[in-house]
């Protein structure tokens, strides 16, 4: 009786199958960790997004009236400010600050938004009355700013981008804001937009 094994033919047909199914294999691999990958990358987007509206919503909708007094401490600045001479787009004191560390400070903060280099900046004081020289802390929100936009609702539904309203400045008592409407134009995302009710 005779030993018969493969022919050479055998093993290279084999060998053939063997890497065909391989490759196969490690293309279909490479597609799941890239999709893995850019699925991430989308989340952690979304995750921004939604921190950044968070943010806006929050602090509009905490507008609190507190006058504040200006960096060189000889005037006060309204509760909220929307002429920044392209500095920012608002400034406001918001109620709700929370200290969870129970610290020696009130629950008011100055706030204010900016765009720079495409990117929605959130900055904040730790004191509302902000002596010369105090830097605010600042925190980028999201990247990929293409429009940022926040206007306002008056008492005669009207939406004005200023407050007080250009054909309302000099009238003795204006009050704040019924409402904000915040447009939010990002690279990829397309526009975004929110109302947020104010406190009266």
């Amino acid at each position: 009786m005779t030993a018969r094994g493969f022919t050479l033919i055998e093993l290279l047909v084999s060998m053939a199958i063997f890497a065909v199914i391989s490759a196969l294999t490690l293309g279909g691999l490479n597609a799941v960790v890239t999709q893995q990958e850019l699925a991430r990358e989308d989340m952690e987007e979304l995750v921004r997004l939604q921190r950044a509206v968070r943010a806006l919503t929050g602090d509009l909708g905490q507008l609190y009236p507190r006058y504040v007094r200006d960096s060189l401490g000889s005037g006060t600045e309204p509760p909220l400010v929307t002429e920044g001479r392209g500095e920012f787009y608002v400034r406001l004191t918001r109620a709700g600050w929370r200290n969870p560390a129970q610290l020696p400070r009130g629950t008011l903060q100055r706030v204010q938004y900016r765009v720079e280099d495409e990117e929605l900046i959130r900055e904040s004081w730790v004191v509302l009355d902000a002596p010369l020289g105090m830097e605010p802390r600042s925190e980028v929100l999201i990247g990929g700013v293409e429009e940022f936009r926040i206007e306002y609702l008056d008492g005669t539904d009207d939406w004005s981008e200023t407050w007080p309203p250009l054909r309302r400045v000099g009238e003795a008592s204006v009050g704040g804001p019924r409402a904000a409407r915040i447009t939010l134009t990002l690279a990829g995302w397309g526009e975004i937009q929110r109302l947020v009710e104010m406190m009266p």
